[in-house]
């Protein structure tokens, strides 16, 4: 489990781990190792290729366990994300637990129907793909 760590907690590998349409590029300087309070800006292309900034906090932190990051910056309303990670047999579990709401009243919610809840959905699917194929049993 401390390799599945290692390579969820890094801002590094997001490209690795998302379907192609969500391009991240770093724009601020980020350490190896995640920690509780660090702010981590980003460039992305998730949305009809329109770049977005986002900045987000990991607010909570507890290697090799769970952290939680919340955007302070981006195209959410409020999004809140815990990434966890647990041992099963030979193999790891993740789990992604997500809080958001859309901009734009009920525009947003529309959007959210036709096209945000899909992509996240597909970007998820990814991620829990990747742990699998990598570190065996994931759930």
């Amino acid at each position: 489990m401390p390799e599945a760590w290692v390579f969820f907690s890094s801002p590094y590998h997001l490209n690795d781990i998302t379907p192609e349409f969500f391009n991240v590029k770093i724009t601020s300087d980020v350490p190896d190792r995640i920690y509780a309070g660090l702010l981590i800006a980003y460039r992305m292309t998730a949305v009809f290729g329109f770049p977005m900034t986002w900045l987000s906090e990991i607010c909570h932190c507890d290697e090799p366990n769970y952290f939680i990051y919340q955007q302070r910056i981006g195209p959410f309303k409020f999004w809140s994300h815990e990434v966890r990670l647990t041992q099963q047999g030979h193999g790891v579990v993740l789990e992604d637990i997500m809080f958001y709401a859309m901009p734009l009243g009920w525009l947003g919610v529309i959007l959210n129907r036709i096209l945000i809840a899909d992509r996240l959905d597909r970007i998820f699917a990814v991620r829990h793909d990747y742990i699998k194929a990598k570190w065996g049993s994931d759930d």
